[in-house]
């Protein structure tokens, strides 16, 4: 990445926060009278998991997961490791995963995989982005903000070496 990258709004703060506010009425309504687990898959996500959160208004519990396939890279390993596990015993409960970014969907099947064996009543999905790339897994996302084309996407949470978390919208760099 050089100083002379150029940054590109792909979705801006103000819809981003329209769609988070949607996504967390939709949320309450469906768990209305239930308090289910929202797991945050770190890092991406802690961003789009303070904003939700707000908006969402049923008892919840909050825990965390740290799950890695791409280190460093633009490119997924295809290896998937839980670099941070649950601190919460999930046995009988609700448990919506807040995830970033679906891009092939290998990780998430790998975390619905690992989180079902902890035998929790219900798991349901909550996406941000959906990268239109051809899948081999199936598409869990019951909750979905926005469909996205297949590019690199920073910011709201999502870094390339750890920079640009911080910016308040989603975008894409090209490099000059």
């Amino acid at each position: 990445m050089t100083d002379n990258s150029k940054i590109h709004v792909l979705i801006d703060s103000k819809t981003l926060q329209k769609k988070v506010k949607e996504l967390g009425r939709q949320i309450t309504k469906d768990y209305k009278d239930k308090k289910p687990v929202l797991i945050a898959v770190l890092k991406g996500s802690f961003i789009f998991v303070a904003d939700i959160c707000r908006h969402i208004n049923v008892p919840v519990v909050f825990d965390f997961m740290a799950v890695s396939s791409y280190g460093n890279a633009k490119v997924s390993s295809g290896i998937v490791r839980i670099t941070k596990d649950l601190d919460t015993n999930i046995e009988g409960k609700d448990v919506i995963i807040i995830e970033d970014i679906v891009d092939s969907g290998r990780t998430l099947n790998y975390l619905i995989k690992n989180l079902e064996a902890r035998n929790p009543k219900s798991i349901e999905v909550c996406a941000l982005l959906d990268k239109d790339v051809p899948r081999k897994i199936k598409n869990y996302i019951k909750y979905k903000g926005f469909d996205i084309p297949n590019r690199y996407v920073i910011g709201y949470g999502l870094d390339i070496g750890e920079r640009f978390r911080n910016l308040s919208f989603i975008g894409y760099i090209d490099e000059e």
